[in-house]
């Protein structure tokens, strides 16, 4: 039936060219709902202070938020992907916003730390479930050659979230209190979920989509490998990115303004390099891929060789904040090169594929968090970066051992 097709398949309007002003739109808004969802996330670390203070509790307790955060999204990302898989993907969009914004407004609120935690858990239910659907809504919205640009431009919205976001809501806290930080994210959350409403496409579900049950992700190996893959490696990222604060004061030696400009030029270099990859991670995945992995393993062991001899002269400095800079760019530009890449490993039903590996990202947030709080707690600073160093390193060998894992598009390219 004619109508039914312009329904399922938006993709298949865009014959002229994929960057239409309704296309660029349609990703800066998914941008903008990745921005507000991630700056919501990481609003406790800024604001440390300011809640435990309010709320009368310690700021070790204010410091599970983050950690529970990533536990909730992980278990919650896979059945919420399944139970919304006959939705339209707009209306899944929407449904998360929605969530976003009534848990931002308890969290406000909220009298006591029980109150908040329970907040940020409605928020944390249906984080996954946003970082299912926005990247899929991407990639439908171009031609397959333009997937991974389209995913890289979703993401450029966690990267403003670590450059804006997060400095923005912990100068808000300081100043005029964490509850009025938390509002202005709620405001922003009910702009990007009315801008959503009229800029996004419906985007019903195909048919193969909409029996969830059939399609059986665990026996698609490939899929499986880059979700264990990818939380070997944000295990690896996050067992140092948890203490990057510590890392740049105590080894690299700045502080103050400084090493708030230093976590600054960390997030631009993400996006610069994002931008400067999205065209590699379509023609050019495994090689692209493979560069920040390298790349990210050679930051680790520079910043632990840094931690273990002597500190603060001005050859570490430079080098240090060479490291800190590279760091940013690595590991900011392979989160949507590999998003892309499991979504390719499953066509059939990308979002269900794109929830697997949500979930493993968010188990690797956790198990880094832990684990790095575990061997800075007992063997320092030195430890920790070595071991990031060698799960990174471990990753990058099954990326280059399978030679199928990432799948080029070679020069194949639509401008």
């Amino acid at each position: 039936m004619p109508t039914q097709t312009v329904t399922v398949d938006v993709a298949s309007q865009r014959r002229p060219g994929p960057w239409t002003p309704r296309v660029a739109l349609a990703l800066a808004v998914l941008a903008a709902a990745a921005f507000v969802y991630v700056t919501a996330e990481i609003m406790p670390v800024g604001a440390l202070p300011e809640i435990a203070a309010d709320l009368r509790v310690s700021e070790a307790l204010v410091g599970t938020l983050l950690a529970s955060y990533a536990l909730v999204a992980a278990v919650a990302t896979v059945p919420l992907v399944r139970w919304t898989a006959r939705w339209p993907r707009r209306s899944t969009l929407l449904f998360t916003l929605i969530c976003l914004v009534v848990s931002q407004l308890i969290s406000a609120l909220a009298p006591t730390f029980t109150v908040l935690a329970m907040g940020r858990v409605l928020c944390a239910l249906t984080h996954g479930l946003m970082w299912s659907v926005i990247a899929p809504i991407g990639v439908r919205l171009v031609p397959p050659t333009h997937a991974g640009r389209a995913t890289a431009a979703v993401y450029v919205g966690t990267g403003l979230a670590l450059v804006v976001g997060s400095p923005l809501t912990a100068l808000m806290s300081q100043l005029w209190g964490w509850r009025l930080a938390v509002a202005a994210i709620t405001a922003a959350a009910v702009v990007v979920l009315v801008a959503a409403r009229f800029a996004v496409p419906m985007m019903a579900m195909p048919e193969t989509a909409c029996r969830p049950r059939r399609i059986r992700h665990h026996r698609n190996r490939r899929l499986v490998t880059m979700s264990v893959l990818t939380l070997i490696g944000v295990t690896g990222h996050f067992i140092s990115y948890t203490f990057i604060v510590v890392i740049i004061r105590d080894i690299v030696g700045l502080r103050g303004s400084d090493l708030a400009w230093l976590l600054a030029a960390y997030g631009i270099a993400g996006l610069a390099a994002m931008a400067l990859l999205a065209r590699s991670g379509d023609r050019r995945p495994k090689a692209a891929v493979i560069g920040c992995m390298a790349g990210l393993a050679a930051v680790f062991a520079v910043l632990a060789g840094l931690a273990s001899g002597d500190r603060h002269t001005a050859a570490t400095v430079l080098v240090g904040i060479g490291a800190i800079v590279a760091w940013g760019a690595t590991a900011t530009a392979m989160s949507p090169m590999l998003q892309s890449a499991a979504m390719r490993h499953s066509p059939e039903d990308p979002d269900g594929a794109s929830g697997l590996y949500v979930a493993a990202f968010q188990v690797g947030i956790m198990a880094g968090s832990l684990l790095g709080g575990l061997l800075f707690s007992h063997g320092g600073e030195a430890v920790m970066l070595t071991a990031s160093a060698l799960l990174i390193v471990a990753a990058l060998a099954c990326v280059i051992a399978d030679r199928r894992l990432l799948v080029d598009f070679g020069t194949a390219d639509q401008k």
